[in-house]
């Protein structure tokens, strides 16, 4: 069985409400050594808070605002709402970054908002889940700037350039894949083996995002044993190896137990 921690996970999404149980232990007799849960929101953060409580040393959990939902951000109120999510047990801030594809938030407000919660992670030596899509420029010269300033972080459910990975991995981040890479229109193999062995991660970003064979359905953790297994086989190591060396490397990133 190959073992690997789910770096990016809703688990405390509702669409996991009927069967959250079920779909925990699936994730531990698939192999699964953690799973971080996302707060991309600040009532996201209070669910996954409580996940953690109630699986100790198995599920963790982030704070932050997605990009989608920063129209109405307010610096001091929501920073302090991460401050407190923080001292009760986050691992990271986030899932924070740049969407311009969607542009649910005006693109000015979407930097402000990831720019201040980039100086709270460095503020607090926490580091940062990055949403980025169709923002390639704005998110490589913010990253930049934030690295420089001692702040480290993933890009999760990586999709993006070379060129962002790059200056991501040149700044001691992270870069993380999902089940997006075993669908057969995915063909850029070359950013799977451009990423360090020590930047590496995996993740599930479920329910959303399926991989093969399981594409369409509601997705879940323990369904990132695929994507470990496709990533090996591009890189053209062992499966075990890779799952046992993603799983380290989340546990660097995030500071895990």
């Amino acid at each position: 069985m190959t073992t690997f921690i789910d770096s990016h996970a809703h688990v405390a999404d509702p669409a996991f409400d009927i069967d959250r149980t079920d779909v925990v232990a699936r994730a531990r007799q698939t192999g699964a050594l953690a799973i971080v849960c996302i707060g991309e929101s600040l009532a996201a953060a209070a669910r996954a808070a409580q996940l953690a409580a109630d699986y100790p040393g198995f599920c963790y959990h982030t704070a932050g605002v997605h990009p989608h939902d920063v129209a109405s951000f307010d610096a001091p109120r929501d920073l302090d709402a991460i401050r407190v999510e923080i001292a009760r047990g986050a691992v990271a801030i986030g899932e924070c970054g740049l969407d311009y594809h969607y542009d649910h938030s005006p693109r000015e407000v979407q930097r402000a908002a990831f720019g201040a919660q980039l100086e709270l992670a460095a503020e607090l030596g926490k580091p940062v889940v990055v949403h980025t899509r169709d923002a390639e420029d704005d998110t490589r010269e913010m990253i930049r700037a934030a690295a420089a300033n001692g702040v480290r972080g993933v890009l999760h459910c990586y999709t993006g350039s070379t060129a962002l990975a790059e200056v991501a991995v040149e700044g001691g981040w992270y870069v993380s894949f999902s089940g997006i890479i075993t669908f057969k229109k995915w063909d850029d193999l070359a950013l799977l083996r451009l990423v360090p062995d020590d930047r590496l991660l995996v993740e599930s970003d479920s329910p959303y995002l399926a991989p093969v064979p399981h594409r369409g359905k509601r997705n879940e953790p323990a369904w990132v044993s695929f994507t470990v297994a496709r990533l090996a086989d591009v890189r053209r190591v062992d499966v075990s190896a890779l799952g046992r060396m993603t799983a380290e490397n989340t546990r660097r990133l995030f500071g895990l137990a």
